[in-house]
């Protein structure tokens, strides 16, 4: 048995029940054979065996009120994986699916995700299974209130920095960091994604989706190829579905789809922007609202988006929403390009089926770094007590997003896997954490 099939194995017997955690630490682990073969101080070292294990998992209650009087307990998380090249970095997710695998594969994936990044920020990710969607903003206080109250003791601006992510957004942030703050007595960039008034990035709303494109477009260009005239489907209704499909309409592609948990929509003229960002950043409504504005439109709540002809698809929803079977219909439409907006949003299988028919296919942790990498940025503005312009901010992404592909296409040629963006990408990832590992001992 290899070195990689021994550390896959003894995981499984390690981790059983977290599914999402062994689909996102065996793709990584399959993915770096050459370069465990090339670097033998890496097993000499233990480099995957510890790898694999978050630095430390810290699970807590979270007790809060509702506006009746009636009290709930939900369960609050933070897994700090690894910060062998900086502090711990990774979002907040607020939706009733988190548990401890979910928040350990989104830890695992932010390790490599930031790296890529060129950045010195290590992968942590946090949350908890409280659903803000039709709670007051007293109770979402609440709750951020008694998350922040236990959280606070193993978070810094220099130990641990964490962000929003799906259900965690300026509001909670806000609430979050105000609560910080009264505790510690405080004032430092512990979070990122913050308002403007208060320490916040310029182009952070807008970072993951407009890098996602960034990134997209670069690996279009190298085969002759953009996003001029060409038909997008895009799953997801939140922030980095949204300011995908502004970029990518911006470069003169039309947006046709988009998506939230109760159905989507197709526009076959292209999808009304500013309609969708007053549903979902002003009224917080449904799509299915999406047909007031545009009675052209088509929604279902059954099927998906990738049933719809396109030429990108940029799935920017949730883990797995695109499996073999959306795959096979994407290559027979004759997709020309999958960019991942979302966190491992493609099951493996569907993954497969893309570079093996040819598809440019870019993973997660290279294509949505743009988000991570925005806030970092915003950490490097709060320590120098700075504030960068938006076009200084988005000049530095789009750089930062560049050079990602870039480093994930030479490696996967380098390594004879030319085109195959999720060897490229975990292989350029992992060797920059791996060889901090080894010059920093055994610890």
């Amino acid at each position: 048995m290899s070195y990689i099939s021994e550390v896959i194995s003894e995981l499984e017997k390690r981790n059983p029940c977290q599914p999402e955690f062994m689909q996102a630490a065996t793709e990584v682990l399959e993915c770096i054979s050459d370069v465990i073969s090339e670097h033998p101080e890496y097993r000499k070292n233990a480099v995957l065996e510890r790898i694999v294990e978050p630095d430390r998992q810290i699970m807590f209650r979270v007790p809060w009120i509702d506006d009746k009087g009636v009290p709930h307990v939900n369960r609050g998380f933070r897994v700090q994986f690894n910060n062998a090249i900086g502090p711990y970095k990774g979002g907040l997710r607020l939706h009733p699916s988190v548990n401890l695998s979910i928040i350990k594969f989104l830890g695992f994936e932010q390790i490599f995700k930031n790296s890529l990044t060129g950045l010195p920020i290590g992968g942590g990710k946090g949350g908890s299974d409280f659903d803000p969607k039709g709670k007051s903003d007293r109770e979402v206080f609440e709750f951020c209130r008694s998350f922040m109250t236990e959280l606070y003791r193993h978070i810094g601006a220099d130990v641990d920095v964490p962000a929003g992510d799906i259900g965690t957004g300026g509001r909670e942030i806000g609430f979050m960091y105000g609560t910080y703050k009264k505790i510690t007595n405080l004032y430092e960039g512990v979070l990122t994604g913050k308002g403007l008034q208060y320490g916040g990035s310029l182009a952070r709303t807008e970072a993951t989706g407009y890098g996602l494109v960034y990134l997209t477009a670069e690996m279009l260009k190298e085969k002759g190829k953009s996003f001029k005239n060409a038909t997008v489907a895009i799953s997801g209704s939140g922030n980095v579905a949204i300011y995908a499909a502004e970029k990518a309409a911006a470069l003169g592609a039309k947006v046709v789809t988009m998506s939230d948990s109760n159905g989507w929509i197709y526009d076959s003229e292209g999808i009304d922007l500013n309609a969708i960002k007053e549903l979902k950043e002003v009224k917080r409504a449904r799509l299915s609202e999406y047909k007031n504005y545009r009675p052209k439109s088509e929604y279902s709540t059954s099927g998906r988006v990738w049933q719809i002809k396109c030429d990108i698809a940029l799935p920017c929803a949730t883990q797995n929403e695109l499996d073999l079977s959306d795959a096979k219909t994407l290559v027979k439409n004759n997709v020309i390009a999958v960019a991942e907006g979302a966190n491992m949003p493609s099951t493996p299988e569907a993954q497969e089926l893309f570079v093996k028919s040819g598809v440019l296919f870019a993973p997660a942790k290279a294509a949505n770094a743009g988000g991570v990498a925005t806030s970092a940025l915003e950490m490097s503005q709060n320590s120098q007590r700075l504030n960068w312009t938006f076009e200084e901010v988005d000049a530095k992404l789009h750089t930062i997003m560049k050079n990602i592909y870039r480093n994930m296409a030479s490696a996967a040629e380098k390594y004879g896997h030319k085109d195959n963006f999720i060897i490229g990408a975990n292989i350029t990832g992992f060797k920059k954490v791996a060889d901090a590992m080894v010059a920093q001992g055994i610890q």
